[in-house]
């Protein structure tokens, strides 16, 4: 499990990287799509980083760092 989480990380934190450049791009689009395009992009934005959160705290749990009790 430990060697895993590390790889999951990174996969996320490159799906991240990608939606954020996409969302970038999306701003210099003019089109009629471009507020709906922009809204479905932040919201994967957001998903994406509550996932690299949680895969942080599973990590931080599994490694001992974090413990209750």
């Amino acid at each position: 499990m430990q060697g895993i989480l590390p790889i999951i990380l990174y996969i996320v934190a490159a799906a991240l990287l990608i939606v954020l450049a996409l969302g970038l791009i999306n701003l210099t689009r003019k089109d009629a799509k471009q507020a709906s395009r922009s809204n479905i992009l932040m919201r994967w934005r957001i998903g994406l980083q509550a996932l690299a959160v949680g895969v942080i705290v599973v990590m931080g749990f599994v490694a001992g760092a974090i413990n209750f009790g």
